[in-house]
């Protein structure tokens, strides 16, 4: 059963992508803009940006800080004034490795202010307009890395639980005047952001991969878009084990 309207004819319709500088985002504008979709652009970089515009003819580039507020709702502002939006993604993402052994302060500030407060800053300036119009689809590119705590994960990892937390509340609220909302839970995707990674990452893919298979997510209706299912579907069942048995576990397969 479709747990949202499914989204299949993307022609006409108009997506705003916040984080679509690189990697996923990126990817992701590509693929819905030969889909059809008129596609909104936003991140700091503003050259990666005009140059998707310039790959891209018809896209819109709106550059911005998701962590100052005022910004993202100007930005929402000039978004709005093109038309209704149809979807809007939350693409954005700061990653960097750490354990509570080696903490930095302005480090996990950093993650919460991008990963959750920038979201947030983006719901409060859209949804509203989708509410008024009773249709519009809102998603959010959380991680597996939100399902369990995972050594390497102190900052990463609760910002990511924040966000499915956040969409399954967002679902409750907002289903039924209309809207669909969607949770994005990748596994391994080859990234600026998972560049950095020293390990080999189980189930690598690629973010053109990432992208089909958000699109098909979609286009299925489904609340929790997960991929790729052969390493999310183990990463789902570690949620089912109680901590005497997940801890050892997770020692045993990461030696950290």
């Amino acid at each position: 059963m479709s747990l949202n309207p499914p989204i299949r004819d993307w022609r006409g319709r108009r997506v705003w992508l916040v984080g679509a500088s690189t990697g996923i985002g990126r990817a992701l504008a590509h693929k819905l803009h030969g889909l059809g979709a008129t596609v909104i652009v936003s991140a700091r970089k503003a050259a990666e940006l005009n140059a998707f515009v310039a790959e891209h003819p018809g896209s819109l580039a709106l550059p911005l800080d998701v962590t100052d507020a005022t910004a993202v709702q100007a930005a929402a502002t000039s978004a709005l004034q093109g038309g209704p939006l149809d979807l809007v993604c939350y693409c954005a993402g700061h990653y960097r490795a750490m354990r509570a052994t080696a903490m930095d302060l302005d480090d996990l500030l950093r993650h919460q202010r991008i990963n959750t407060e920038g979201a947030l800053h983006l719901l409060h300036a859209v949804t509203p307009a989708l509410l008024a119009r009773g249709q519009g689809h809102l998603s959010l590119v959380s991680s597996v890395a939100g399902f369990r705590g995972l050594p390497q994960s102190l900052a990463y990892g609760p910002t990511k639980a924040a966000l499915i937390n956040l969409a399954e509340a967002l679902y409750l609220d907002l289903h039924p005047h209309g809207l669909g909302v969607s949770v994005i839970n990748p596994g391994f995707v080859a990234t600026p952001l998972t560049a950095q990674n020293t390990f080999a990452m189980p189930a690598l893919i690629t973010p053109a991969q990432a992208a089909d298979a958000i699109v098909a997510g979609w286009a299925q209706g489904a609340f929790d878009i997960h991929f790729p299912k052969r390493f999310t579907r183990v990463m789902k069942l570690l949620r089912l084990l109680p901590y005497r048995l997940y801890f050892p576990l997770v020692r045993r397969a990461t030696g950290l």
